[in-house]
């Protein structure tokens, strides 16, 4: 099994439930951590073989950049979801970062992971 990590894709979206929120882009920043069965990529050194990372960072981008959305919940589900849907990938976690939610803070967040024979946990 290896891991691969997507760390602190920064994105502009619509994220949050106020009327100024809802108006106006806002940064988010995404980490995703993925793990597959990689045997045979490592031993072949094939693409083919492997979970192309670029081609879900794609994804995630256009998903991220062309939605809506009023939770932060809502939106690392929705990356997780995404992430799922490739066969190869047994377990993923998604941390949904949003700067400067909070005054004081660095930013609010929220984390999602699934496995391939389980429900998503919070």
């Amino acid at each position: 099994m290896v891991t691969i990590r997507i760390k602190n894709l920064r994105l502009r979206t619509y994220i949050g439930f106020n009327d100024e929120e809802m108006k106006k882009r806002q940064d988010v920043v995404i980490n995703i951590v993925f793990s597959y069965k990689a045997d045979e990529a490592a031993e072949t050194d094939d693409v083919k073989y492997a979970v192309n990372y670029r081609t879900i960072t794609k994804e995630v981008i256009h998903l991220v950049e062309n939605g809506r959305f009023m939770l932060l919940e809502r939106l690392a589900a929705d990356v997780l979801e995404l992430v799922m849907d490739n066969p190869l990938i047994a377990r993923a976690e998604v941390e949904v970062d949003k700067p400067h939610a909070l005054r004081f803070s660095d930013s609010v967040s929220a984390s999602v992971r699934a496995d391939s024979i389980g429900e998503p946990d919070a």
